[in-house]
This record gives structure tokens, sequence and C-alpha cells, in this order.
């Protein structure tokens, strides 16, 4: 019987032809590998991220006025992405309006739709007094043409669920995949009265209808969020021709 042999091995981690022999005849385990590569591509791409990040939210023309302060190769690879990013947004905005639903097409138009994409409902003042309501149609206006790959729908909350109680006007409703996601029942959950478009583009990103670095947002006209910051909302002139135009809207309800 074979007596085994001892091998003297002083460091066995030390690159040395002595212990590469011994590695190729299994006599001690290969050595661990340096950290010292994986530690420098983490840290590599933690730098790469952070000069992205600085670019995050910049549209097409304000990446290029920073040419002369930004890597060129890097600054045009931001730019390709960029735009592939706003062509696929290009290419999924198929609304970009407000529907007004009628209730025997509600299935078709709101359930079956959310098979596809997302449907926010927003179920009106019955009255047409609700200054929440007023609000947020407005908001429901911009929106809706902001954020054309989801569909934004209106309907009177009574001609949708007969006896819906007017005090829980406005009351929006997300769906997804045929079912409701999320019900947002006047605006007390999000700032009441002064609630503006950067509040409901929140629940936009809360729900997943849209990415929190979607460009839309960061290029959102800061005006329409100034215009809808006052308590009372919207001039009395403009809410009455908003609600003329309801009252148009779902005259053949009646």
């Amino acid at each position: 019987m074979d007596m085994p042999v001892n091998v003297p091995v002083d460091d066995p981690n030390a690159d040395t032809e002595w212990n590469d022999i011994l590695r190729k005849h299994g006599v001690i385990p290969e050595k661990p590998p340096s950290p010292t590569p994986m530690i420098q591509e983490a840290l590599e791409e933690a730098r790469r991220l952070a000069h992205e990040d600085r670019l995050e939210g910049k549209d097409l023309d304000e990446l290029a006025e920073l040419e002369d302060e930004e890597d060129e190769d890097f600054l045009e690879q931001y730019r390709k992405k960029r735009f592939a990013e706003l062509s696929t947004i290009t290419a999924a905005s198929v609304y970009n309006q407000v529907y007004h639903l009628q209730k025997p097409d509600y299935s078709k138009e709101v359930t079956e739709v959310s098979n596809k994409s997302y449907v926010f409902v927003l179920l009106t003042s019955s009255q047409g007094t609700n200054v929440e309501s007023r609000l947020l149609i407005e908001i429901w206006r911009a929106l809706a043409q902001r954020f054309g790959d989801v569909k934004f729908c209106q309907i009177r909350a009574d001609l949708c669920i007969e006896g819906y109680p007017e005090k829980n006007t406005p009351t929006v409703l997300v769906y997804k995949n045929g079912d409701i996601q999320r019900q947002i029942v006047t605006l007390r959950e999000l700032r009441g009265s002064h609630t503006v478009a950067k509040d409901l583009e929140k629940v936009l990103v809360d729900i997943g209808a849209v990415s929190h670095n979607d460009p839309r947002m960061q290029t959102r006209n800061k005006q329409t969020d100034e215009a809808q910051a006052g308590s009372s909302g919207i001039r009395q002139g403009k809410t009455s021709r908003t609600n003329n135009g309801d009252d148009d809207d779902d005259s053949d309800w009646d």
C-alpha cells in the first residue's frame, strides 16, 4: 500500500512555479480570483451610472447644449438612447384625448382596452358644482394630451353607477388587465383642491403606467401646475364653459 506523500507548501496562495505545478495536479486548490478586478468594475459602473444620472430628464435640445461639457461619444450614446425612448413612446401614443364614455360601451372602451394599456376613468360630479371635479377635469385633459399611451376616460358618476353618492366625486378608477387596480375617492388622499398635474403623475408612476424617469414628466409645462395651484382651482367663467361642455357630451344619457 502506497503511503501518502507530504508535499511541502509554504504559501498555497503564492504565485510560484512550484505552486502552479501543485495546482495542475490537484495537490492544492486553485487560487481564488483576486477581488481587485471586480471592485474596479463595480467602481467604473458606479461612475457610469452617476454620470448618466446627471443627464436624466434632459430632452434632446438640452443634451445638445451640453456638447462642450460632456464626452462626445458618451453624449451621442445617451442621445441615441433618449431618442429610442421617445420613439417608443410616440409609437404607443394612440389616445391623446379624453374619451367621454357612454355606459353601454363601458366594457368595450374600458375593461377590454385595459388588456393592452392602462385606462384611467374619471367619475365626475353629477350636479356640476363640485370644485374638485372641475379641477380634475382640467388636469385630465392635460394628462391625456401628454401621456397618449394611457387611455383617459370621463363619465358622470350617476350615469355610470346609479345612485353613486355626490360626496364621493370625483372618483378615479384605474384599470389594467380587465380589473380595477386602484381607486381614488375624491382628492383627499392627494392634495384636495390644491391638487396639480404632478400629483396625478405620481399615481401614474406608482401604478406602473409610466416610468419614474419618463421624459414626458421631466418636460412638463410648469405653467399648467401653476394655473391649477389656486385654492379655487378654475375661474368661474372657465368653469361655466366646462360644465356646458360636459352637459353637451352627456345629454344623450338622460
